[in-house]
């Protein structure tokens, strides 16, 4: 569970945001939505949102794309002031605040690496919040790193980052890579928004039992006999989760792990969360995110990355 260092090439890239392979060249719609002063707030909360507000998350989905596509393969700084507010507020702890400092980091960013592709796998949004979980390489032929982004939009633009990212390994011990949906099915695409909040609800619980408790039986609870592992260090399957987690566990008694925000669409939950293996440690910046199938959580994907000793902005990177 430990996070592999970054090297000095990806913190130059990705101190500034995320690209998405996802949109390509579609456009940015442009709607009407509660948070942007237009629309409407319709529906029953139970079924995981509101009705018409689709439109908002898939905009703010987009735009997370096209800044994200734009910064990083272009080195696109129009896009920037399009959409990025100028007070931009910034928690990769290699990057100042506000929108210049974006602009110039993809410059940068864009001349010592003009072939780096954010590969998006998927994307998803609740309320103000979008993540993008991607793989960046910087340079052709490499395997790059695995990223998670989180962006907090604010009148149609976006206004907050957090992200978390770590090389991606030449080996697992589970045989699945960093990003492929292996559970059925197959698709990077999240499922229907009428579950999200059904699966919200559930993977909080099953973390926060599993993960911040520290009991192995929430596999049992919450777990389905198919599930999918794609952390390289951790085996496949239940039996994997437990034994990987429970030697974890076992070596560093006073873990503590505190929630930061949770990020849901369909079957996809994300949890952005702090780990500390023991006291007066700076701990990791993780990202889990998990997929929910009738019930049950099918498959994993996350990324650790340490917390550094100083950083470029005030804001940590919670």
């Amino acid at each position: 569970m430990s996070a592999p260092r970054n090297s000095a090439r990806r913190r130059v890239l990705v101190a500034a945001l995320a690209v998405s392979a996802l949109l390509g060249a579609a456009t940015v719609p442009a709607v009407a939505s509660p948070s942007f002063g237009g629309g409407h707030a319709y529906g029953h909360a139970g079924f995981g949102g509101y009705v018409g507000d689709g439109a908002r998350l898939e905009y703010q989905k987009g735009v997370a794309v096209r800044v994200l596509k734009g910064v990083f393969e272009r080195g696109d700084t129009a896009i920037v002031d399009r959409f990025v507010r100028t007070d931009y507020i910034q928690h990769n702890p290699f990057a100042a605040d506000g929108s210049e400092t974006l602009k110039n980091l993809a410059v940068g960013a864009h001349q010592q690496f003009p072939e780096a592709k954010y590969d998006v796998k998927r994307v998803i949004s609740e309320g103000d919040l979008v993540l993008v979980h991607s793989n960046v390489v910087l340079t052709p032929g490499t395997k790059g790193s695995a990223v998670f982004d989180i962006f907090r939009f604010q009148g149609g633009k976006i206004a907050e980052h957090w992200d978390t990212g770590q090389n991606v390994p030449d080996t697992s011990v589970n045989g699945n890579d960093m990003f492929s949906t292996v559970s059925r099915p197959q698709t990077g695409q999240p499922g229907s928004r009428w579950l999200t909040a059904y699966n919200e609800k559930l993977v909080t619980k099953a973390f926060d039992q599993l993960i911040v408790d520290k009991d192995l039986s929430a596999l049992d609870k919450y777990w389905g006999a198919e599930y999918h592992q794609h952390n390289p260090t951790i085996a496949d399957g239940v039996a994997g989760a437990r034994a990987g987690l429970g030697g974890y566990f076992k070596a560093f008694p006073e873990l503590a792990v505190s929630r930061k925000r949770v990020v849901a669409e369909g079957d996809l939950v994300a949890v952005h969360s702090h780990y500390v293996n023991a006291p007066g440690e700076r701990g990791q910046a993780v990202v889990d995110l998990f997929r929910v199938r009738n019930g049950k959580i099918v498959e994993h994907w996350d990324v650790l990355q340490d917390v550094p000793a100083t950083s470029a902005n005030d804001n940590t990177m919670f």
